[in-house]
């Protein structure tokens, strides 16, 4: 795909994405075609053989990794950011309240702004320094927490590196290890 059809393609999916979640409380309609979040069966498999087992036994950084559920990487134009297992970029939003686990997205929000979610305790890897927590949100799910914010994907980055939400309606932000907001100090 060209880089100018991919350019449209995003900017137009982040214009139907932001309309669910513009960071006021008043919900706004979304046309038809809504983004829904990404297919999660590109997951790593983290299902090998015993031979795999024993070579990856003496690289305990690339185990840890695999095992971490918040991960560091570096961004061209955000430095050392949060990332998920997977390596996609995380994000906070504004409307949470930091320290209170508790999610402020649901509904089409949360298929704009997927959550990170976990089925037991959340696992740190190398270079987070924010505390890593989790919360049951109000789907069942435990949704992890860096720094006292819950974290969240963007359904129309399409790979790691991507971090095409960032400011989106001045209200999502990724984050830096330490669970911090990066936003711009002369502001949008």
């Amino acid at each position: 795909m060209g880089l100018k059809r991919r350019t449209v393609i995003v900017t137009g999916g982040m214009s139907l994405c932001l309309a669910g979640c513009t960071g006021d409380n008043e919900t706004t309609p979304v046309e038809d075609g809504e983004t829904t979040a990404p297919d999660e069966t590109d997951d790593q498999d983290t299902e090998t053989d015993s031979d795999d087992q024993d070579a990856n036994a003496s690289d305990s950084t690339t185990a840890e990794s695999a095992d971490a559920t918040v991960q560091v990487r570096s961004h061209s134009e955000h430095g050392d950011i949060l990332v998920g297992p997977d390596e996609m970029t995380l994000y906070m939003f504004d409307q949470d309240t930091r320290g209170e686990a508790m999610s402020s997205c649901y509904d089409s929000c949360a298929t704009n702004w997927p959550p990170l979610t976990v089925a037991d305790t959340p696992v740190a890897g190398d270079g987070v320094a924010a505390d890593l927590e989790a919360f049951e949100r109000e789907t069942g799910e435990r949704q992890v927490m860096a720094g006292g914010w819950p974290l969240y994907y963007f359904a129309p980055d399409e790979e790691p590196g991507d971090a095409t939400g960032q400011g989106a309606n001045d209200v999502w932000w990724v984050l830096n290890p330490d669970g911090t907001p990066v936003k711009p100090a002369g502001g949008y």
